[in-house]
């Protein structure tokens, strides 16, 4: 799969202005955002045959990446809940 349909606008795209804020004003989501982005591009270069992998690293990097989107998600949330106090 593309690395484009797993960037985190395309699987937030209702978010679009939280990932932004988020991105201004967290250190916290820039480094997750940061390793979300370096471990899609691993799951990308191996699954395009870039980069030589086992199978259970390459299942280890995509349970990885849902953990990380399970955190951003948690953020967002947050997020919204603070907007709506």
């Amino acid at each position: 799969m593309s690395e484009v349909g797993h960037d985190l606008h395309a699987v937030f795209p209702q978010d679009a202005d939280i990932l932004h804020a988020l991105k201004v004003d967290d250190a916290r989501f820039r480094d997750l955002s940061s390793t979300y982005h370096d471990t899609t591009r691993t799951i990308s270069r191996i699954e395009g045959g870039l980069e030589a992998s086992s199978d259970e690293r390459l299942e280890d990097l995509k349970k990885h990446r849902l953990s990380l989107l399970d955190t951003v998600a948690g953020l967002i949330t947050a997020r919204k809940t603070l907007a709506a106090e």
